[in-house]
């Protein structure tokens, strides 16, 4: 039993659901519903029964469907039905579901006749169905009988309207041959929404009630009142058969027979009957599955590329196989050697395009945040003065000293330079966490293999911790030989006699404007040193507030812009007499602040003394910061109280022994500013990177558990598993794909044909009407045709009636609109 036709597609469609749900993935193949329309005892519901194969719709005269009947039919293994108002009951027996039609249809509609357009939806589960919906929709009505409202007419013309309109639906045109199909209610509805004809078809019935000596030959051969796809005719059982329980299949081998005998159809026998229809019908969803094919086929192809990769890391990796395990254990442990490595020393392949990470962020603390905090230590003026001038006079005692005590300068020196050791231990936090964090970011490729990630995790951060105490005590080392020898023969430092000349030649202010130009005269032309927004946050709201602004920070001056395009320029300020200063944060404020004034007490924007720059964070604070150092733009030195001593001998050796500081630290500074990056490189970045590529496989060996290292982790295995079963789905469901393209064909649509002999309906509404004495109302529908119906036993004057609409021209009606399309399932 079953429609023979429709299984061709069977095996390839369910094929192709099985890989895509094995694979999580729903099948996008929508196939069309297909709908039957007709006046009533057109013989829709048998045809919707044939093509079902099942017996099990409602029987009786008149108008037996009144309501919608959604049947959605879905492949199965056995064969069952279930309604929507009956959730989790299974009919197996379909008398049983004929009952439950007609009990639901009672139910909301009455037993006299009445309708209803809420619908019965009905799922059969068969392993003779494609995935595909039908619906059988009540028969098109003149005169209403019974509980029916006087126009029920037009609300089943609407109501049909409603499934047809959608452009994913077929619609089976059902006309008995004893009518007049230039009038047919169901041909003009679907000119109506299908005005080209290209999913209309039209099916004729009853021709074995035609009058003797009457046929419909020319009509089925498409050359009387032609449609585009043309007409199948069908003969369906009659009430005598149905009451004497005639099974479809011996109804389908009469109905062939008829065809064969019979004298005007015997020649087209093979293009009638509903055999025929069924394999018509199924080259239409076979040629929307071929339309449909080729975007489904790439987007699987995408997704195929996009696992390919992982797919095949996880095929070569077997839990059960310890040569398997011992492998992937390898290649785990080189790839984190090499993913570090990248990550410190920089690479082209997968470049992070938001923040800096591993080599780039530590190159930032070397030469950024390390000579930042080198400047914040030479910047508190007044106590370094005070300091020296204590140790002056603590050395000379109860004595006056005539010349300037060199011990003074050596006590100075060390303990400015002992007060390098917080800054450079605070460098080598700073760098120790960033490898802390690289190493991180590489060991978390290794969250699948959770025990092999901790063991991993505690040797090299154990390693790193190793790595950073000898670095800890070298740099403390290298302090100690600074402070163990002062070289005042040192080439670049001034000596007694050359900072004593100075003290005479010029004020203290004149020497520091001298070391500025002296600077200056080395910098580079116009280097830009750093970009970014900062807002200017002193402005005064009658001048518009505090505004943000593109920066641009180069070795002659500082620049604003309206935006990043850097086409509108606001401002250049030269960084010429240009000093840094700290700003606390304001009130409720969040932004983290500094200030740029001239030494000179000269405005440096429009009528402000200060410039208050404002950025989001620290990092992008300490960032500027660094950046004005490197272009000369250094802290405000406090100026000293020159109330502290009046003795101008004392001044003299004060200033002397700070200009021999001065000199003196710089060298410090510069020797520190370049030995402690390459310190810490060799000491611990090298180190680390060397330890991580040779002795971490090592290591992981002498624990001995190899085996316990390689355990996955449950939703590791889970997505291991569900990758592999994903591809293979994939390319399963791309091998069915194949097949199909392969294996069907696509029939071209036929051309157009001229259909004007069906009327299009009205679009105007219809007027009151009195039935029973009394004036009603129509609801909004289509009008009724303008052209009286054919009596249903009067088939010879029918057939004269097709003859005569050859040649008849009907009047031009506008078309309606139609209503607005319910959420159909």
């Amino acid at each position: 039993m079953g429609n023979r036709g429709m299984e061709e597609l069977i095996p390839a469609v369910n094929r192709l659901h099985e890989a895509l749900s094995s694979a999580g993935q729903s099948c996008c193949l929508h196939l069309p519903q297909i709908a039957v329309v007709g006046e009533q005892s057109a013989g829709k519901s048998s045809v919707l029964e044939n093509f079902v194969g099942r017996d099990f719709l409602p029987r009786g005269s008149g108008i037996v469907t009144r309501r919608p009947l959604i049947l959605q039919l879905l492949n199965s293994d056995k064969e069952y039905g279930e309604f929507f108002h009956c959730k989790g009951k299974k009919f197996t027996d379909f008398d049983e579901i004929r009952q439950e039609i007609e009990t639901e249809t009672i139910r909301l509609t009455g037993s006299n006749k009445g309708i209803s357009p809420v619908p019965i939806t009905l799922k059969i589960y068969s392993p003779h169905v494609l995935n595909l919906t039908l619906v059988d929709l009540p028969g098109i009505t003149k005169m209403p009988v019974g509980d029916q409202p006087a126009d029920i007419e037009y609300q089943i013309r609407d109501m049909i309207m409603q499934y047809i309109c959608k452009e994913n639906c077929l619609i089976l045109a059902v006309t008995p041959a004893n009518t007049d199909l230039a009038n047919s209610d169901a041909l003009k509805l679907a000119k109506d929404v299908d005005p080209q004809g290209q999913r209309t078809i039209g099916v004729i019935t009853k021709l074995d009630l035609m009058d003797k000596g009457t046929d419909a030959k020319e009509i089925l051969e498409n050359r009387l009142l032609p449609l585009r796809r043309g007409y199948i005719g069908v003969v369906n059982r009659s009430q005598k058969d149905i009451d004497g329980k005639k099974n479809i299949m011996a109804a389908l081998t009469s109905e062939r027979n008829f065809f064969l005998s019979h004298p005007a159809y015997k020649h087209m026998a093979e293009r009638m009957g509903t055999p025929y229809l069924q394999r018509t019908l199924n080259q239409q969803l076979t040629n929307h599955i071929r339309d449909a094919l080729p975007a489904f086929r790439n987007h699987l192809h995408s997704q195929l590329l996009a696992l390919n990769k992982e797919a095949e890391e996880y095929k070569k990796f077997s839990p059960d196989d310890a040569t398997r395990r011992t492998k992937t254990l390898l290649q785990l442990v080189q790839r984190l050697a090499v993913d570090f490595e990248k990550l410190i020393e920089g690479s082209g392949d997968k470049v992070d395009m938001v923040n800096l990470s591993g080599g780039a962020r530590i190159n930032k603390i070397f030469h950024e945040r390390f000579p930042s905090e080198l400047v914040m230590i030479e910047s508190d003026e007044t106590k370094l003065r005070q300091e020296i001038n204590y140790a002056i006079r603590n050395i000379h005692g109860v004595r006056t000293g005539l010349f300037t005590p060199d011990m003074a300068f050596e006590a100075i020196v060390k303990k400015q330079i002992s007060n390098l050791k917080a800054p450079c231990i605070k460098f080598i936090d700073m760098v120790n966490q960033e490898l802390i964090t690289t190493v991180y970011q590489c060991i978390e490729k290794l969250s699948a293999f959770p025990q092999l990630r901790e063991e991993t995790e505690r040797i090299v951060i154990t390693e790193i911790r190793e790595q950073e105490n000898k670095c800890r005590e070298q740099v403390l080392l290298l302090i100690d030989i600074q402070l163990a020898y002062i070289n005042t023969k040192h080439e670049d430092f001034i000596g007694f006699t050359n900072s004593q000349q100075g003290n005479n030649q010029s004020n203290m202010n004149s020497s520091g404007q001298n070391a500025r130009n002296q600077g200056s005269a080395f910098r580079p032309n116009r280097i830009v040193i750093h970009k970014g927004w900062l807002t200017i946050s002193n402005i005064g709201i009658m001048r518009g507030g505090a505004k943000e602004f593109w920066f641009i920070l180069s070795t002659e001056s500082l620049s604003w812009y309206k935006d990043e395009e850097e086409k509108e320029k606001k401002y250049m300020l030269p960084l010429e007499n240009l000093k840094l200063k700290d700003v606390g944060k304001g009130f409720m404020s969040s932004k983290f602040v500094f200030a740029i004034f001239n030494t000179e007490l000269r405005n440096v924007y429009k009528g402000y003394r200060c410039l208050e720059l404002a950025c989001n964070s620290q990092e992008e604070l300490d960032s500027w910061k660094a950046s004005l150092l490197r272009a000369g733009v250094y802290p405000e030195k406090i100026a000293v109280n020159e109330q502290e001593s009046t003795d101008p001998q004392l001044e003299r050796q004060v200033e002397t022994i700070r200009n021999l500081v001065d000199s003196y630290m710089s060298i410090i500074y510069k020797t520190m500013r370049d030995l402690m990056p390459k310190t810490i490189m060799h000491l611990m970045i090298n180190n680390v990177k060397e330890f991580i590529s040779s002795e971490l496989l090592p290591q992981l060996y002498a624990l001995g558990e190899c085996s316990a290292l390689m355990d996955e982790a449950p939703e590791q295995r889970q997505r291991r598993e569900e990758v592999l079963r994903k591809h293979s789905a994939l390319k399963e469901a791309l091998t069915v794909i194949g097949e199909i393209s392969t294996s069907t064909f696509t029939t071209p649509l036929p051309p157009p044909v001229d259909s004007s002999w069906i009327q299009h309906l009205s679009s105007g509404q219809p007027k009151n009407s009195v039935t029973a004495g009394r004036p009603v109302i129509r609801a909004h529908a289509p009008p009724a045709p303008r052209t009286s119906p054919a009596g249903s036993n009067s088939s010879s004057r029918g057939l004269q009636q097709l003859a005569a609409q050859r040649h008849r021209v009907t009047a031009c009606v506008p078309r309606r609109q139609p209503p607005a399309i319910p959420g159909v399932k």
